[in-house]
């Protein structure tokens, strides 16, 4: 379990937010949903949408400059708790449609700084056009992050680490019949970690925990039904993925990654929404940093790890009025398969499931565009927790 902020940015598909909390908080928008994730050992990664996550205890403030229907959009971003680090940061982004039927697109950058003398920084672009029949993704991110855990990888021992990072990710999707669409991705990144003492480096030798560079290809498959890409209320998403990461590349070791992300919506009871996502991730041949991790709410991302991981969300998204919900929500994941030290992992295991509950309030910024910000507060097992501030619903 961290014991500082930690940004949450789902690499590479970094999740970024920019909101304007005006008297009537009337500009909003997020971008980036899930394309593909970071070499697990990150412990920087993103979910759903950008969050800045308090392990325990934390609070983030935002405000926004844009003017109500303005395309520009510039979010300062902070946060701070008395047992934690401070960040501070912004993000710029330029909001505007291709065209007349296709979703919006947006093109900006974010960078963050936090006391612990950490940094994230990116550019990237959202883009639908061709009346939606065509949609491109591209992210561009750096960082160097220092963390400081309390159970380093389950091994029970404390550790300090610098991750430094560079990389870039494209997606590109046709629609090729209704709600589906075939496309590709690709990605490069060059990952370091280090650790802060002996004690830590040697942590890691025997985990097999080090950095690396990777290049990978893969295809995408999607089915996307919903009414809406930031507040669904109907139907059902699919994206399964693969990325084959190869030295031909110019990455140091062949291995691969699949992904299967699935969605559902309905309303019911005078605009209430029932929600469910059930995600897998499986690995082959991946060195330890890119193995797969718990991606639940109240976990953080890169502190369990295993081959594979399979997980099941359910929320309830309560209508209070036309402005104003609020969410239940609870989970469980496991990790099964081969674990960082070798030993093989099963779900039957009570050490390898991992449950998580919550709940949250969230507020409708812009009603045509279906943006909300969305404050929650997740809990998990083993003293995991979180407090989360951020533009739009988990999934």
């Amino acid at each position: 379990m961290t014991r500082f902020v930690h940004f949450r940015f789902r690499w590479p598909a970094l999740v970024f937010v920019a909101a304007s909390l005006t008297a009537h908080a009337d500009e909003a928008q997020s971008v980036a949903r899930e394309a593909a994730s970071a070499p697990a050992a990150m412990p920087l990664a993103a979910s759903a949408a950008s969050a800045v996550q308090v392990s325990s205890a934390g609070a983030s403030a935002v405000a926004a400059a844009a003017p109500a229907h303005s395309p520009w959009l510039l979010m300062p971003q902070f946060s701070s708790s008395p047992k934690l680090d401070t960040a501070a940061g912004v993000l710029a982004a330029y909001v505007t449609r291709l065209d007349e039927r296709s979703r919006p697109s947006m093109f900006g950058a974010s960078a963050k700084y936090t006391t612990s003398d950490s940094l994230v920084a990116a550019l990237f672009a959202k883009t639908s056009f061709d009346e939606d029949r065509q949609r491109l993704n591209v992210y561009s991110f750096l960082g160097n992050i220092n963390n400081e855990y309390e159970n380093y990888l389950g091994t029970g021992e404390p550790a300090e680490t610098e991750d430094r990072y560079r990389g870039i990710f494209g997606r590109y999707l046709y629609r090729v019949h209704g709600d589906w669409f075939l496309g590709a991705q690709a990605v490069y990144s060059d990952y370091d970690l280090s650790g802060k003492t002996a004690e830590t480096n040697e942590a890691m030798r025997e985990t097999g925990v080090t950095g690396f560079t990777s290049g990978g290809l893969g295809a995408v498959l999607v089915h996307d039904s919903r009414d809406s890409e930031y507040k669904p209320g109907k139907g059902w998403y699919l994206g399964i993925n693969n990325m084959a990461y190869r030295e031909a590349l110019g990455g140091e070791q062949d291995f691969d990654v699949y992904r299967v992300d699935f969605r559902y919506f309905v309303t019911h009871d005078n605009g209430n929404v029932f929600a469910l996502r059930q995600r897998n991730q499986f690995s082959h041949n991946a060195p330890t940093g890119a193995l797969s991790t718990i991606r639940l709410r109240g976990y953080t991302q890169g502190e369990y790890l295993a081959q594979n991981m399979s997980s099941i969300e359910l929320e309830e998204r309560l209508r209070i009025n036309e402005r104003w919900t609020a969410t239940a929500f609870a989970g469980i994941a496991c990790l099964y398969g081969d674990g960082p030290d070798g030993s093989s992992r099963s779900c039957s295991e009570g050490d390898n499931r991992f449950p998580s509950g919550g709940v949250g309030v969230q507020y409708l910024l812009k009603p045509e565009a279906g943006l909300v910000a969305n404050l929650e507060y997740a809990v998990g097992k083993d003293d995991n927790s979180g407090l989360y501030l951020k533009m739009g619903y988990a999934f």
